[in-house]
């Protein structure tokens, strides 16, 4: 697509919030327990938000009216909150926040107020109602913490399974159980719960733990597939906020970014370089992955929302809105903007999900450098990166300006 001319381009992205949002790769969960795997904030808070859009797509079939918007910025409200207060026993943090909550969210708000107010559309605002309001987004807050809880018992359930003798494990079991249960109202909860098909969605999302970005190049901080698609879904919400979209709209980009990477599950990552080495290698790629999410991963779930996800993952990066019931592709920034910026359109700014997947793995090899960690592989990828965005705007978002604030100084 053809850039724009820039001229009144805005920055889509803080910097200094991008490298926050970046923190949680490098702490680490369970590190007072024997582990046979390094579990991360990043993929934990991952793992809950694709739990979190199961239980709620679970209370909207059972009539329940679920505020998708709320659900997602609690999401990264919580995340955020969870970066600050680093990696504190969880006995310890819910006395803390028991005892001292309000004293302990105005912290972490103005910890982070440089960082948030930056963002479009009141957002820091709305992080300290979700923070300090028991009447705002309840039922958004309930399904937030019932996904924690279960992500937590899913990265829980492999250690006990290698050390069930440790002293105090079986009560730290009773405790996640217990939590649990409190939210076994919800009909997701006790879908997962019975271990069968959504569990098994929930099981192959937990996978992309697992598999690492760039796998070929050691790297600092590491970050799974799964955390990476968690970050893309995070900055094309700041950047479609910046672009006042509709609630639906930043939605869909949220969750589009989200669950982009979903079919590598069945692939394993497969780099940018191999997919383009040969002619018609990534149409085949693209086909391989869409006959086995449509084989293995949507069986999983209700057939309901099988078409949800695949507008979701299919030309994950096209521009696309729904016109008389049929999707309509190929559509420009600003014709999103100015014809299809309303939630009945059901847009989703594929372009925007496209550059903010590209800013993370470029900023996943200039951390890595930064740290002293660098190979060939991440130099090329650097190179190759800031070839195609050093100036490249989109509508009124000035990507380059972002890639140029991470450039590597000896770049």
């Amino acid at each position: 697509m053809a850039n724009t001319s820039g001229a009144d381009a805005r920055l889509p992205l803080n910097p200094a919030l991008i490298e926050r949002i970046y923190e949680c790769a490098s702490i680490r969960r369970w590190n007072d327990q024997v582990c046979p795997v390094e579990f991360t904030e990043l993929d934990k808070q991952a793992h809950k938000m694709v739990i979190a859009y199961v239980l709620g797509r679970f209370e909207e079939d059972s009539g329940t009216a679920v505020d998708w918007r709320r659900l997602v910025e609690g999401g990264i409200f919580e995340m955020l909150h969870r970066i600050v207060l680093t990696d504190i026993k969880p006995p310890v943090f819910h006395r803390m926040m028991r005892e001292k909550g309000p004293e302990l969210n105005a912290w972490v708000l103005r910890t982070l107020n440089e960082e948030v107010r930056t963002v479009t559309g009141a957002v820091r605002e709305r992080f300290e109602r979700h923070l300090n309001d028991e009447s705002y987004a309840p039922l958004e807050k309930r399904l937030l913490k019932a996904a924690h809880f279960l992500a937590t018992q899913w990265e829980f359930n492999i250690i006990y399974r290698i050390c069930p003798f440790v002293y105090g494990i079986e009560r730290i079991k009773e405790e996640i159980e217990g939590q649990i249960e409190d939210h076994y109202d919800l009909v997701g909860v006790q879908k997962i719960s019975l271990r069968r098909k959504t569990a098994g969605f929930v099981d192959l999302c937990g996978q992309l733990r697992f598999q690492q970005r760039w796998s070929q190049s050691p790297r600092i901080p590491k970050t799974s597939v799964l955390g990476h698609m968690l970050i893309v879904g995070i900055m094309t919400y700041f950047c479609l906020c910046e672009l006042d979209a509709c609630d639906r709209r930043l939605c869909n980009g949220f969750w589009a970014g989200l669950l982009h990477d979903l079919p590598e599950v069945l692939t394993r990552d497969i780099t940018s370089p191999v997919k383009a080495a040969v002619e018609g290698l990534d149409a085949i790629i693209q086909e391989y992955e869409r006959i086995h999410m449509e084989e293995r991963l949507l069986p999983l779930l209700p057939p309901g929302w099988h078409g949800e996800l695949t507008y979701f993952m299919r030309d994950e990066f096209v521009n696309k809105a729904m016109v008389a019931g049929q999707v309509r592709t190929g559509l420009s920034i600003e014709e999103l903007g100015a014809k299809y910026n309303h939630d009945g359109a059901n847009a989703v700014d594929g372009e925007v999900i496209r550059c903010c997947d590209h800013l993370a793995a470029f900023i996943e090899a200039t951390l890595s450098i930064s740290h002293g960690i660098t190979s060939k592989h991440l130099t090329d990828g650097i190179e190759r990166l800031l070839k195609q965005y050093r100036r490249r705007t989109l509508g009124t978002l000035d990507f380059g300006a972002v890639f140029r604030a991470f450039e590597p100084r000896n770049a």
